[in-house]
């Protein structure tokens, strides 16, 4: 039984000023009409109906939701009081979800990934599943294959190949790295055995829970707290305990403590919409390749990115330049400094 657990509590600082904790950057329509969870949803209803997608995201965000997703059945939103990282996000999601179905396999995904070829991803998730169903203490992750030295991600060094499903090469992991330098990253890319890490896992709910309980001690007895209260007690409980889990990513916490770890070799036309240059690469352009989004009018402008969230914004003139505007500000500044929006919005907020 495979179901989808759709991670969406992360802030998007990256994508400050649009991108705010009220409503960060799952929530928007980055680089089409329909926002990036809408996207991540409508996905996956091709191979798992929407009574098996699962949504785990803050408390604050429930209302974004269930207005950006009518469809989605209130018991599949799983709410967080407080944002701990992945891991025990994961494993909250997992005791939910085990209630619900029996046996369920659980396919973990980002809100804000951007995958091209829908069918072959589709597949992937479809091999991932038959594979951890027959191999119960597996855990697939999904790497996809550099076309460039990216500085950006994480890498899955991968082995021998262990089986094929479906055509689908599925590969033993030798290692995870973190974000290379670029003369590493360029070693990886000739290599070619790295790939890029999307942070995208299928295992077991029982799984999770066996290596929570397992790797994680701390974490697995205050959820399994949690998950025994009744349903009238079990917001009080959440609100109170939760608090009390590691704040530790999935990464750090089990997939570099696990052996039975597999990557299934991909190429989907992904990518990690996690700032402002994977919007240049894939938002439509005008004839001087401008991205303007909203209420913008551009003159003699080239090269530039202008975002505007409601109020006309004009530009004459001017190139390499980026302009973002929320309901508080309007950021300016060379599109060679957009790398560096994060470390500005700690000086400005």
């Amino acid at each position: 039984m495979l179901c989808a657990l759709i991670m969406a509590g992360g802030k998007g600082s990256r994508f400050w000023p649009l991108s705010t904790e009220e409503k960060p950057k799952q929530f928007l329509n980055l680089t089409g009409e329909d926002t990036m969870i809408q996207m991540s949803v409508k996905r996956l209803e091709k191979l798992i109906p929407i009574e098996r997608i699962f949504i785990v995201t803050g408390t604050r965000y429930f209302d974004l939701v269930m207005e950006q997703l009518p469809n989605l059945p209130r018991r599949n939103i799983i709410m967080e009081p407080v944002g701990k990282n992945t891991a025990p996000c994961i494993a909250l999601s997992a005791f939910h979800i085990n209630k619900i179905y029996d046996n369920a396999t659980i396919a973990v995904l980002p809100s804000d990934h951007l995958i091209q070829d829908e069918e072959s991803f589709l597949e992937v998730l479809n091999s991932a599943d038959e594979f951890v169903d027959e191999n119960k203490e597996a855990i697939v992750t999904i790497g996809m294959k550099p076309d460039r030295p990216e500085i950006g991600y994480g890498y899955i060094n991968y082995k021998h190949m262990s089986c094929t499903k479906n055509g689908c090469e599925i590969r033993h992991v030798e290692k995870f790295v973190e974000k290379p330098d670029l003369n590493t990253a360029k070693e990886y890319l000739k290599d070619g055995k790295y790939l890029w890490n999307g942070g995208m896992f299928i295992w077991k709910a029982a799984n999770v829970l066996r290596l929570t309980k397992k790797h994680l001690t701390n974490t697995f007895e205050v959820l399994s707290e949690i998950a025994a209260a009744s349903e009238e007690d079990y917001s009080r409980v959440l609100n109170e305990k939760y608090n009390d889990v590691d704040n530790i990513s999935v990464d750090f916490g089990i997939m570099e403590k696990v052996k039975e770890i597999y990557v299934i070799p991909s190429d989907f036309g992904w990518d990690d919409v996690g700032s402002w240059e994977s919007v240049e690469r894939y938002r439509e352009k005008d004839c001087n390749n401008n991205v303007c989004m909203g209420n913008v009018r551009n003159f003699d402008g080239s090269n530039n990115i202008i975002i505007s969230n409601g109020k006309p914004i004009v530009i004459a003139g001017l190139q390499d330049i980026f302009v973002v505007e929320n309901d508080d500000m309007i950021f300016v500044g060379n599109k060679d400094e957009i790398e560096h929006i994060k470390e500005l919005k700690s000086k400005i907020v």
